[in-house]
């Protein structure tokens, strides 16, 4: 199995149509989603909360902050990330094997997670320790 690596973990800008009365962002698997769409949840925290601290096996996930800003640090084991969501048109590409934290940054901030994957419970990992082994069995 090849594990992914930090650096594949990258923003996704989605088409956005602005007119004079407000705009529509489009996220589609043909313009701008890099998979299939099989699931979409939101999550909506207080300012400061943590959500997340797990990472999964298989499932590809693209996050969206629709209001508000949140911050996603993305880590491998090896490495860490951290990157702003605060633009309604640009999106974070996480891919399978990254260990993501979700730290809501302003009051009503919303999250919109898109996946490749339905919801398994054996896909996620929900232990900083076990991630860690499970990164470094692994390896080559």
């Amino acid at each position: 199995m090849t594990l992914s690596q930090l650096d594949e973990a990258r923003f996704v800008n989605l088409p956005c149509y602005r007119r004079p009365d407000g705009e529509v962002v489009v996220a589609e698997t043909a313009t701008g989603v890099p998979f299939a769409i099989a699931r979409m949840f939101t999550l909506r925290a207080p300012a400061g909360a943590e959500r997340g601290q797990h990472a999964h096996r298989l499932c590809s996930q693209l996050m969206l902050c629709v209001h508000g800003a949140i911050d996603v640090i993305c880590d491998d084991g090896s490495n860490q990330r951290t990157f702003k969501l605060d633009q309604g048109d640009t999106a974070l590409l996480v891919p399978p094997s990254i260990w993501c934290t979700v730290i809501f940054r302003e009051k009503n901030s919303v999250l919109v997670v898109l996946c490749d994957r339905h919801y398994e419970e054996q896909d996620y990992i929900r232990d900083y320790g076990e991630f860690s082994a499970y990164r470094k069995a692994a390896r080559p």
